[in-house]
């Protein structure tokens, strides 16, 4: 199964598509307003509001077999240990042998900002390389797990 971390994910069509094709279910979760598929793969899961309340949905179910796509990092740690694969949206595979640095660099980052409110910017834009890597990287990720008979 694949869950889609889905506030502001910029590839939920790409995980449809890639999904599709390999007859993986896929559940897209949110706090609202995210237009639910026709496709019968495809399942949207509206939580309450409420911080993490998409995120914990997602960890608790998360595992083994299973691919988690989400920009969100103390997630992907979440769903790193629970055995899970885990995809930024730009292709970035998270993992146990680089959750560690990428979380403490997420935290250091965190004080930074708080440290100084007036420090200016934000991630750089999502482009056209970011969703052809992010293509790749599910296509791998979903054949890998398919070899391997988990699931």
């Amino acid at each position: 199964m694949i869950y889609v971390d889905a506030d502001a994910c910029p590839v939920r069509a790409e995980v449809e598509r890639v999904a599709t094709r390999h007859r993986v279910r896929v559940f897209v979760v949110s706090n609202g307003g995210i237009r639910p598929s026709a496709n019968p793969l495809v399942e949207t899961v509206v939580v309450s509001e409420g911080p993490d309340v998409a995120d914990l949905w997602i960890a608790e179910r998360a595992g083994a077999g299973d691919v988690v796509i989400t920009a969100d990092i103390p997630l992907a740690a979440r769903c790193v240990e629970g055995g899970a694969q885990v995809l930024k949206p730009d292709g970035e595979a998270l993992t146990a042998a680089n959750i560690g640095n990428v979380l403490a660099t997420r935290d250091l980052m965190t004080d930074l900002r708080a440290a100084d409110p007036f420090r200016q910017g934000g991630g750089k834009g999502f482009t056209k390389a970011d969703r052809a890597r992010f293509l790749d990287a599910l296509e791998r990720v979903l054949r890998r797990i398919t070899a391997s008979g988990v699931k």
